[in-house]
């Protein structure tokens, strides 16, 4: 196992940066002498490449130069912990939406929860625009560097010849995904690659640019990323560009009033059929700390409780989403670390069949439940599944609103991990399959050229998995109930309440109500716009606003509209 180095590179926009091995190793560090050309020193072995890589890689989990939360951390003047990657999509993401609650305030989290947000005043919007342009940072760093003519000069040609055009594709897939993030959550955004210079003030390009640039990049990569299931785990292969293909096609038409559901299909198509990424026998597997072997995750972010350490990855889902007396009532795998700022809004608690809803605690897995994805803690003393109190505020205790449990830090035989209970090892599923099937379902749906049936059977698969009937019946668990349903009852609307019970907490649930048209208006939830109940806001809270602290930097910028 090769290990974590800490070193400083000269990059554009950032000043220094943590290495990390393919395989994720400890965190032993080596200063590098202030005399030598730190440049040279980094890239002068096939080893140097391959940790700034996993940089590339890790700045979608990690946070800092120290792991943990030990300071050094990426981003200037931010709560480590709060400005991780992952954590800050999910209040943009998942927060902003009718999936979860939190009471905090800070960091702008009460601003995300009310969509009540500006330019000023949600740190997180702000970070989670920073984290996006710190990753393309890293990758054009690597683009730059990792060339043919480089490494000739140093000497690394042969070494590397059979890989480094896979390493330069997955640096650039990995731009291509944070440009397409860009893309989803703020529209129109500066555009820089390998080529700009340090002194260089970025352009600012259109929504429809920074779209066909990500297309157009990710249609490349199919041929250059390695074959289906051939790569090392953590990396991505064509499977993953086929993958992000078929969501960028699928939210074509709400972002740059394109049409592109035939091709939405055809790729979410070439995932399923590739079957490199299998759907898990168990739903619940996917989401665990021995998750590393689940087949069906496409791209995961990787997390270990002794070597890839973070407060701003799994560890966020699990102990934010539990507190301390839950694990006297099944094996959160976090002890009494818990936290317990994060419950279930009612509508993601409503649906579910109400009887799925409760747990019961002599089946802490839901083994008896129909629907095994309505992983909810309902047993706390006083709790109860509305998120406010008698007198109409949030609360701070965990009786108001439902946990939301699918995410434990434990293996699938309920054991803890070697590594303890301070850090998770879950690692993150950025994609999985089964996303693919219920995109290539609702394309059909919006006309993509395929037959109904074909729809129904994608949905199908996916409610038989989390039945665990059918084809997906085991012993000892309940399966008396089919989870199939029949085409009369397949509908978009169906589609969008299916996405939210197989994806919850999985960083897609704003695209997709803004697609469905129902994130500003004609779909409320607790808390949105200020009310207990919700209310409808403007339709410009479709996109962020460019952080101001951006606007200022870049005096060619353009807020989006309706922010000052």
């Amino acid at each position: 196992m090769k290990s974590i180095k800490h070193i400083f590179i000269s990059v554009a926009l950032l000043s220094s940066l943590f290495i990390m091995s393919s395989c994720f190793g400890d965190l032993d560090t080596m200063p590098l002498d202030d005399n030598q050309l730190v440049g040279e020193q980094v890239y002068k072995t096939k080893e140097g490449y391959v940790g700034v890589l996993a940089k590339c890689y890790a700045s979608l989990i990690q946070t800092g130069q120290q792991g943990g939360d030990g300071g050094n951390g990426d981003l200037e003047g931010a709560n480590e912990g709060y400005s991780g990657y992952v954590r800050c999509l999910f209040y943009l993401q998942e927060l902003a939406t009718d999936n979860f609650i939190m009471p905090s305030q800070s960091n702008g989290l009460r601003h995300c929860l009310n969509m009540t947000w500006t330019e000023s005043n949600a740190g997180v919007i702000k970070w989670t625009y920073q984290r996006l342009y710190m990753s393309i940072a890293y990758c054009n760093e690597f683009l730059r560097e990792c060339t043919e003519s480089k490494l000739n000069d140093r000497g690394l040609l042969n070494e590397m010849k059979d890989e480094y055009q896979y390493y330069r594709a997955e640096a650039s897939f990995i731009r291509a995904y944070c440009y397409a993030m860009l893309c989803d959550l703020y529209g129109s955004v500066p555009y820089i690659d390998e080529d700009t210079k340090i002194k260089d003030i970025p352009e600012q390009w259109s929504r429809k640019q920074i779209f066909d640039f990500t297309v157009n990049t990710l249609l490349d990569l199919q041929n250059e990323l390695k074959e289906p299931g051939t790569n090392e785990y953590g990396r991505v292969d064509r499977v993953a560009a086929w993958f992000l293909l078929s969501r960028m096609y699928l939210n074509a038409q709400t972002w740059v009033g394109e049409n592109k559901y035939d091709d939405a299909y055809k790729y979410a198509k070439k995932v399923i059929d590739s079957n490199a990424y299998p759907l898990a026998s168990d739903y619940r597997h996917i989401f665990l700390a021995d998750n590393n072997t689940c087949k069906e995750i496409i791209w995961p972010l990787v997390q270990d409780g002794e070597r890839a350490q973070s407060s701003a990855g799994t560890n966020f889902y699990v102990k934010a989403f539990v507190n301390g007396p839950m694990d006297g009532l099944y094996n959160t795998g976090v002890g009494s670390k818990g936290w317990g700022n994060v419950r279930s809004k009612t509508t993601l608690v409503d649906a579910f069949d109400a009887n799925d809803v409760l747990f019961d605690k002599t089946d802490t897995w839901g083994n008896k439940k129909h629907d095994k994805r309505a992983q909810f803690m309902t047993a706390l003393e006083n709790q109860k599944k509305e998120t406010w109190d008698e007198n109409d505020q949030m609360t701070s205790t965990f009786t108001c609103g439902y946990g939301y449990i699918k995410w434990r830090n434990v293996t699938k035989d309920d054991k803890i991990c070697a590594s303890g209970d301070t850090y998770t090892s879950i690692d993150f599923p950025l994609f999985r399959t089964g996303e693919a099937y219920l995109t290539a379902a609702e394309a059909i749906l919006r006309g993509a050229n395929a037959q109904k049936s074909e729809a129904l059977g994608y949905v199908n698969e996916i409610r038989a998995r989390a039945y665990m009937s059918d084809e997906y019946a085991q012993a000892g668990i309940s399966s008396e109930i089919s989870g199939k349903i029949g085409e009369n009852q397949l509908t978009l609307d169906f589609i969008l309440d299916e996405r939210q019970r197989e994806l919850a907490s999985e960083l897609t649930r704003r695209t997709d109500l803004i697609r469905f048209g129902k994130f500003t208006k004609g779909k409320n939830w607790d808390w949105k716009g200020v009310e207990r109940l919700g209310k409808d806001v403007d339709d410009f809270y479709q996109l962020f606003p460019i952080p101001d602290s951006e606007m200022t930097n870049n005096p060619k910028l353009v807020q989006n509209k309706g922010y000052n």
